[in-house]
């Protein structure tokens, strides 16, 4: 039986009555006024309940038409059905125009009226649902929901809360793991582009020679095998943000037709002769120094201007070691509701491990860790050390240092135990890294670990 709150508002009350009472044997509760001034402060009290409104057109003190946008004012997620004992086509239009749900003329309609109302009632209540999601969506993405005081997570946070209701180009510089994507997510959802679309592409996930074609899509006939017109990733991005992670990895003539993206926010598809015109914002990720692989020529020194025009430093779990209890306590929880299973929280020497650890693989690898962990530890308990890694438990385990290059031995180190507990398997190697196969071949040659 449908249920939930309507609004009918009729100055004739013995049928405001009569179509109350039906109704109310459909299961609905009908909150009733006389005239708009009580049917207006009716809406206004009861706002978040009421699904469906009914409202005359003639009242004694307004127009059922006119009365349209007030009542999706005071109620955005309800529908507005209008009743009239003389429709016209006019006042028919100028409602479906202005968002009524349905205009209908009364007579002998209460059956085509349920009908009619449960529909709306059906179309508001996947409305709430869609609205309470795109809510979590956007409280989950928030800077607000990024768990951390450290004083290196906060400048960045106060740096992005800057620039995010600009529709300015973000360059997101820090090591993989650290977090670049949720910065991006809450840049979008900080943006007057909230409510369009977020297009994240790893540039390092896919082979050279399918990214130009992902991005910019091509017109049929362009190559063997294109059969078909395909739009790229970036019109599917247009009107909101482009997140392109590991640009670094980008061909340098892909390169350029981003330069004029960002410049004319324009771009040609393979096969075409006429640009395509887009409106995105772009935000861009980096594990590189930019600067540096544009002055050797690996990076084109016109894009990257292009692109640090507000640079944020996402810092790696190194500079924000007090962070980790917060951060280890977060994920044991969400991998215990996953689960079913109670755990209570962290042993103290569990803590202090996590502590020393010098995550080369930043909080991707510390949820990893935890994720392991959750699932080997017994409900109702602490979560002791043992059930971390080995290295852990050893104590062999690479703790924090401020030597640069010993960072890069550590991670070095990492990605070697890593092959060595895949059994060489790179692509699972680059999947527990959280990196593309690109970059971990380049780091394998980087550490001179091919073999």
């Amino acid at each position: 039986m449908p249920t939930g709150t309507l609004l009918l508002i009729d100055d004739e009350a013995r049928l405001r009555q009569l179509l109350a009472q039906v109704l109310e044997l459909e299961g609905y509760v009908v909150l009733q006024a006389p005239d708009a001034y009580r049917g207006l402060a009716l809406l206004a009290e009861h706002a978040a309940e009421v699904l469906v409104v009914l409202s005359d057109v003639k009242l004694p003190d307004g127009h059922g038409v006119e009365l349209l946008p007030r009542f999706r004012a005071l109620a955005p997620l309800a529908e507005v059905v209008l009743l009239t004992a003389f429709g016209t086509i006019p006042d028919g239009v100028k409602a479906m125009k202005l968002g009524a749900f349905d205009y209908l003329t009364k007579g002998d309609f209460e059956q085509q009226l349920v009908v009619v109302v449960e529909r709306a009632a059906e179309k508001a209540r996947l409305q709430r649902r869609v609205h309470e999601l795109e809510k979590r969506v956007g409280q989950r993405h928030s800077f607000e929901s990024m768990i951390g005081e450290a004083p290196a997570l906060r400048r960045a946070q106060h740096l992005a809360r800057q620039v995010a209701p600009t529709d300015s180009t973000v360059l997101l510089e820090g090591p993989t793991g650290a977090g670049k994507e949720l910065f991006a997510q809450a840049l979008h959802e900080a943006s007057g582009r909230r409510s369009k679309p977020f297009v994240a592409v790893n540039c390092s996930a896919f082979p050279k020679d399918l990214l130009e074609s992902e991005l910019f899509g091509y017109k049929k006939g362009a190559f063997t095998g294109a059969l078909t017109d395909k739009k790229g990733l970036l019109e599917e991005a247009s009107g909101g943000t482009l997140f392109l992670d590991e640009i670094g990895e980008l061909e340098l003539n892909v390169q350029a037709k981003f330069l004029r993206v960002l410049e004319m926010q324009q771009f040609t598809k393979l096969g075409d002769t006429k640009p395509t015109s887009v409106n995105v914002r772009l935000v861009a990720a980096t594990n590189r120094n930019l600067k540096q692989e544009a002055a050797e020529g690996r990076f084109r020194p016109d894009l990257y201007y292009r692109l640090s025009v507000f640079t944020i430093l996402v810092p790696s779990l190194k500079e924000r070691a007090s962070d980790v209890p917060l951060l280890a306590g977060f994920f044991l929880q969400h991998f215990a509701a996953r689960l079913a299973k109670r755990l209570p929280g962290l042993a103290p020497d569990t803590v202090a491990a996590l502590q020393a650890y010098a995550w080369p693989g930043n909080v991707r690898e510390l949820k990893n860790v935890l994720e392991r962990a959750a699932i080997l530890a017994p409900a109702g308990e602490l979560l002791a050390l043992e059930y971390l890694p080995e290295e852990f438990q050893t104590g062999a385990h690479p703790v924090f240092s401020t030597d640069d290059e010993s960072l890069r031995a550590l991670e070095a180190r990492h990605i070697k135990r890593l092959m060595g507990d895949l059994q060489g398997s790179k692509p699972e190697v680059a999947r527990k890294l959280g990196i593309g196969l690109t970059t971990l071949y380049r780091k394998l040659q980087e550490y001179g670990l091919e073999e």
